[in-house]
């Protein structure tokens, strides 16, 4: 059995290594552009009592790519987070993947989380504002990976992680390539961004949000932002609690019906797309009638990645008023976006 410290301070260790964390359920409705004919409903349909738009990635490789592509671009920009469907992933894999993280918790965790300071500081029945109610570990697969000196983890658990998280890699630098190509810069440019020799980091936190007494005194996991990058969310499909920040309101994440996985972008993918894509504030809820999974895995740079706003997506600077007015006499009626990019491209009062 692993100690009830043991586990505080791994949960802590975590924390500080990776600011990777799961996400919980909602009400509220936005707006999805449609097309003539219901293209739109193809690529996504509209959730109309969440708010959360659904790719659907089979339509990527056919004639309704580019109305995908263009609900994946607004999600990213108005939401900062929506779901997935059709990604390839193995089903029978994910559910294995649930099953045993599960059992591990049962065996291994939960007798002590109830037995720890933080189950017991809600006997007090006080309102705690510095404390989360959840049970978790963190794995890092790249760029080394740990999960062999994770205590009490079983082989066949430490094997099928491995071969998820194989797959979900495929995943995230699809999403990473796809939000590039959004953004108008190369296909590879996110990844590249968060690339040491070995490629970008990897990381998964496993949290389980245990039933709880009194849910309304405590948060399963405080309000946050990600610090990472693509953060890619397997969760449970009963329990809800995830709830992200939206015009004022907390909008509730639903559970993740037939393995959709639920993504959101972390602080690294606004600094690179120069604030077009957003990291929104989050959290988690407890519940008093069950207990919620949440494997959260987090494509994440390297920790000597140097990011900064791709050039492309940042206005020009440090020019002249009348350079720019000489500029704009010539290209008056031309586009802007183009005048832009050659003021940017200006060396010495001279236009490359």
């Amino acid at each position: 059995m692993v100690s009830g410290n043991r586990e505080l301070q791994s949960r802590c260790e975590g924390k500080k290594e990776m600011e990777a964390v799961a996400l919980s359920p909602v009400h509220v409705r936005w707006r999805q552009q449609r097309r003539h004919g219901g293209a739109m409903e193809a690529a996504g349909r509209e959730e109309k009592q969440m708010g959360l738009s659904t790719a659907n990635f089979s339509t990527l490789n056919g004639d309704k790519r580019g109305e995908t592509m263009a609900l994946l671009h607004e999600a990213c920009q108005k939401w900062g987070c929506f779901m997935i469907e059709n990604h390839e992933l193995d089903k029978k894999l994910m559910e294995k993947v649930k099953q045993l993280i599960n059992i591990h918790y049962e065996e291994n965790l939960k007798e002590n989380f109830y037995q720890s300071e933080i189950a017991k500081s809600l006997d007090k029945k006080q309102k705690t504002s510095d404390i989360d109610w959840e049970s978790a570990f963190f794995i890092w697969h790249r760029p080394v990976s740990n999960i062999r000196n994770i205590p009490n983890l079983s082989e066949e658990l430490r094997q099928t992680m491995d071969e998820y998280i194989d797959e979900l890699l495929k995943l995230a630098e699809k999403l990473s390539e796809l939000m590039s190509e959004n953004l108008g810069l190369e296909k590879n440019y996110i990844k590249e961004a968060f690339s040491g020799r070995n490629g970008p980091a990897m990381g998964t936190k496993v949290a389980k949000y245990p039933q709880c007494p009194h849910p309304e005194l405590v948060r399963g996991l405080r309000e946050h932002t990600d610090a990472g990058g693509i953060i890619l969310l397997l969760q449970d499909d009963q329990v809800p609690g995830l709830e992200f920040f939206k015009d004022g309101k907390w909008v509730e994440i639903p559970p993740s019906k037939k393995n959709a996985i639920f993504v959101n972008t972390g602080d690294q993918v606004e600094v690179l797309s120069n604030g077009l894509y957003k990291s929104v504030v989050h959290r988690v809820m407890p519940d008093k009638n069950g207990s919620r999974l949440s494997i959260a895995s987090f494509y994440n740079p390297v920790a000597e990645a140097i990011i900064s706003p791709s050039n492309k997506l940042l206005y020009p600077c440090n020019y002249r008023y009348g350079d720019y007015l000489e500029l704009y006499g010539k290209t008056k009626f031309g586009e802007k976006g183009s005048r832009f990019e050659s003021i940017k491209n200006m060396t010495n009062g001279h236009y490359k």
